[in-house]
C-alpha cells in the first residue's frame, strides 16, 4: 500500500498557524489523529525548526490552514476537558473471601 502522506498535508504555500504544541510526541500524534479524525489536515512537526528564538527546544508543533484554525483550536478544547482529571482515583469497595473450605 502507497503511503499518501503528500496528498494529506497542507498546502506549504497556504498560510498556517500553530494550534498545539506539547512536549511529548506521543501527545501530539494522539491530538493530529483527532485533527485527522475531523477532517482538518494538519501537519506535525519538530518545534524546533519553527522557533527561530529558541532553537533546539524540545517538543511538537501541530500546524493547520488559518481557515481551519479556531475549528481546530476547540476540538482540542474539548478533547483536553473530557479527559479524566490526572488526580481522580477510583475507589473500589473490597469483596471479602469465602473462608477456604475444609
Amino acid at each position: 500500500m502507497a503511503s499518501n502522506a503528500q496528498t494529506t498535508l497542507p498546502n506549504p504555500n497556504e498560510k498556517l498557524v500553530k494550534v498545539f504544541e506539547s512536549e511529548e510526541d506521543t501527545e501530539a500524534l494522539i491530538v493530529k489523529g483527532l485533527l485527522e479524525s475531523a477532517g482538518i489536515e494538519s501537519d506535525l512537526t519538530s518545534a524546533s525548526l519553527v522557533q527561530d528564538t529558541f532553537p533546539g527546544l524540545g517538543g511538537m508543533v501541530i500546524l493547520v490552514r488559518e481557515e481551519d484554525a479556531e475549528n481546530a483550536r476547540r476540538l482540542i478544547a474539548e478533547h483536553l476537558n473530557s479527559e479524566p482529571d490526572q488526580e481522580e482515583t477510583a475507589e473500589l469497595e473490597a469483596i471479602p473471601e469465602s473462608p477456604p473450605k475444609p
